[in-house]
């Protein structure tokens, strides 16, 4: 783990190549797993202000799974929120492409210019998961390994794309310009002294 700012980061980050291959898992994060995407608790109000905008791309079953059971859920009585899911897996907000391939209706509200929110962030920095523990005084910032990124994880190495170039615009995106150069310049020093 390398220390940047309060944050714990794995040297994973760093030294592993990832470049989503839709292609060959065909989104399958989006429906794989036993709970949705994480949802921090700013982003619920989020969600329901953009929802009546984001429903027009949803399946009927999807409109129905949120109007009966809301459009995210709380886990064990934690503070901990995610997405809802279906009752066959896929995330409610997931949606499938003309080529079969996953795809997200905040995601295509956002591109349409419908919204200002573009994806949850957990998905958007997926597969780095962060873990907050502000009663510890630190986040956690790991690689989430899952066999259906192994293509992805070959892509990358092909095309020497480290994880954090990778997901450039979800770290900026949720820890800030200054974050993602100091994690660049500790990659570079990682690269640089691999014995240390």
């Amino acid at each position: 783990m390398i220390a940047i700012q309060d944050k714990l980061v794995s040297e994973d980050i760093l030294d592993h190549y990832f470049l989503c291959k839709l292609d060959a898992c065909k989104g399958a994060c989006c429906w794989e797993g036993d709970l949705g995407a994480p949802l921090g608790l700013d982003e619920l109000k989020i969600i329901d202000q953009v929802l009546p905008i984001v429903k027009s791309y949803l399946s009927e079953e999807s409109i129905q799974r949120i109007d009966s059971h809301g459009a995210y859920e709380n886990y064990e009585g934690q503070d901990s929120f995610y997405t809802q899911l279906l009752t066959h897996g896929p995330c409610v907000f997931m949606t499938i492409d003309d080529h079969g391939i996953a795809a997200c209706a905040f995601e295509q509200a956002f591109r349409d210019g419908k919204t200002n929110f573009k994806k949850p962030i957990s998905c958007h920095l997926y597969p780095i998961r962060v873990i907050e523990r502000p009663e510890q005084g630190f986040t956690a910032v790991n690689y989430d390994r899952w066999d259906i990124c192994n293509p992805a994880c070959q892509e990358g190495k092909d095309r020497q794309l480290p994880l954090y170039q990778f997901l450039k615009e979800a770290i900026v995106r949720k820890f800030g310009e200054a974050f993602y150069e100091e994690l660049s310049s500790a990659a570079d020093y990682v690269k640089a002294n691999p014995n240390s």
